[in-house]
């Protein structure tokens, strides 16, 4: 039977937007079970309070559970690596931050590439690191620090919580930047490096806000300096380190990502959730006590960051030589 033109292109144009409505109304049924949230470190950190709070709200707003699931080690790749394996189907999620980037460089035998294979779904918000040093430094400012480790090349002990950690690479950043000498001395927790730091046993430390903000406030260490562009809401009488080292940033960050090919629509509705918590004044009031600030953007703004970010690691991972453990 042939059909009249008008029925048959009015059949051909149903049929062309039917793969469309599938789409949308697959991200209007989603999510239909729980879904797994992989959580690259282990439980009670700053990754795993922050995981729990947004997984929480989308839960609450969705009617599924996000289940966080902990996956420590290897410094963050072997949860990522969990999330790249997965289906890419919405129903695997991972927490990504700096140390991604940080490791795209770091490890060279990665089987996986993270910008490649982790989908952007969404920023959630940005940590100041503080340039802690201990009493006895002769140093109440940056600059004064600067020119105290110039006079003493070498002799000055810097903390971290590990090669090519967050708090490693913004010592090395400011290293370079700043033109001192300083002798990197890995730890294996936040609270190891604080406790020597308070004794005297090494001299600066470039701590998380989050860690290191209960022993500014008693006075047992000096804060010199914040490390983010603006100065931080937890601490707003400490400078930033930029404002005496021009052009100098390091911040920890925190996000939503995805197996590479998770359909755009699901992405887009998470992001559209994660926008909404983090515009919850008690989740902002929670994520400022942990030394946070909010970051809000799109999947796009969320890809631009991690690539710049992994640029900027991988030229000063490569300048200073930085093997991991």
């Amino acid at each position: 039977m042939k059909l009249p033109r008008r029925k048959f292109l009015h059949l051909a144009a149903a049929a062309a937007a039917l793969p469309v409505v599938s789409r949308i109304a697959s991200a209007q049924a989603y999510p239909s079970r729980p879904v797994r949230v992989i959580v690259p470190f282990g439980t009670a950190g700053v990754t795993d309070i922050i995981a729990r709070l947004i997984g929480q709200w989308v839960s609450d707003r969705l009617g599924q559970q996000f289940v966080i699931e902990n996956r420590p080690g290897a410094g963050g790749n072997i949860g990522t690596e969990v999330a790249v394996r997965a289906p890419a189907d919405g129903y695997t999620l991972v927490v990504v931050g700096a140390p991604n980037a940080i490791n795209a460089t770091l490890y060279d035998k990665l089987s996986f590439d993270f910008i490649r294979d982790i989908a952007p779904v969404a920023p959630i918000v940005r940590f100041a690191n503080v340039l802690d040093v201990n009493l006895s430094v002769p140093a109440k400012t940056v600059p004064e620090f600067i020119a105290y480790a110039k006079l003493n090349p070498g002799k000055i002990n810097m903390a971290s919580v590990g090669v090519g950690a967050p708090s490693h690479v913004s010592g090395e950043l400011f290293k370079m930047m700043a033109g001192v000498n300083m002798v990197h001395v890995p730890y294996r927790s936040a609270g190891a490096a604080l406790t020597d730091l308070i004794s005297g046993q090494v001299q600066v430390y470039f701590g998380s806000t989050a860690s290191s903000i209960e022993h500014i406030k008693a006075g047992k260490i000096r804060p010199l300096g914040v490390t983010t562009a603006a100065r931080s809401e937890a601490l707003p009488d400490v400078p930033t380190i930029a404002e005496f080292v021009p052009g100098y940033e390091a911040s920890g960050w925190l996000g939503v990502g995805a197996p590479r090919s998770t359909p755009g629509e699901i992405i887009d509705k998470l992001n559209a959730e994660i926008n909404a918590a983090l515009a919850d004044p008690n989740l902002q009031a929670r994520l400022a006590d942990l030394g946070g600030t909010v970051v809000k953007g799109s999947p796009a703004d969320f890809g631009k960051l991690i690539a710049e970010e992994t640029e900027k690691w991988a030229k000063v991972i490569r300048a200073a030589n930085i093997k991991p453990e």
